[in-house]
């Protein structure tokens, strides 16, 4: 396992489409290896192949036990008509967030390390994982979603002033 190297939002990589995975050996097996390990030392909910400028199909996603799922050729099959609001951020676009619309709960369908094909579902911050991350193997960022960035500065300033509001 190794640690790679996060591409930032200014990569051409990040904005390409990801191919579909098709030999599920080895150098899959270390590409994952890698993805949890880089996410781990990152501190992130999740990390896209395409982040570590690899454009193959292949994300991991911290579901809500704190486990790395691991998901190669996912797909979205379904999402709610319930919608939510939230400030995201991405690894890739290190301190700024903006306010994302997404589903409030996501099914995807995917294969494992193996080939193997099933199914996750999950709802609020592991649903909007799962939206981003797949955003992510079609070369698009959460920055396209939102009308506005935000500085970790600016998030604090207003979430404080939001507290003040409730006292």
């Amino acid at each position: 396992m190794a640690l790679r190297k996060i591409l930032t939002d200014r990569d051409p990589v990040l904005h390409k489409t990801s191919r579909p995975v098709t030999n599920f050996d080895d150098r899959l097996y270390d590409l994952l290896d890698d993805l949890k390990e880089t996410l781990a030392n990152a501190g992130g909910a999740g990390l896209a192949a395409p982040q570590v400028g690899i454009l193959r199909r292949c994300v991991i996603v911290v579901d809500e036990n704190d486990e790395m799922l691991e998901l190669v050729n996912p797909e979205v099959i379904e999402r709610s008509e319930e919608i939510q609001d939230g400030f995201e951020g991405c690894l890739s676009v290190p301190g700024m967030w903006g306010m994302v619309e997404r589903p409030m709960r996501v099914k995807v369908r995917a294969q494992d390390r193996t080939g193997a094909f099933f199914e996750a579902e999950g709802a609020g911050i592991v649903a909007r994982c799962f939206c981003h991350e797949i955003d992510h193997l079609d070369g698009h960022l959460f920055t396209e979603l939102t009308d506005h960035l935000y500085t970790q500065k600016e998030l604090d300033e207003m979430m404080e002033a939001e507290e003040g509001k409730k006292r």
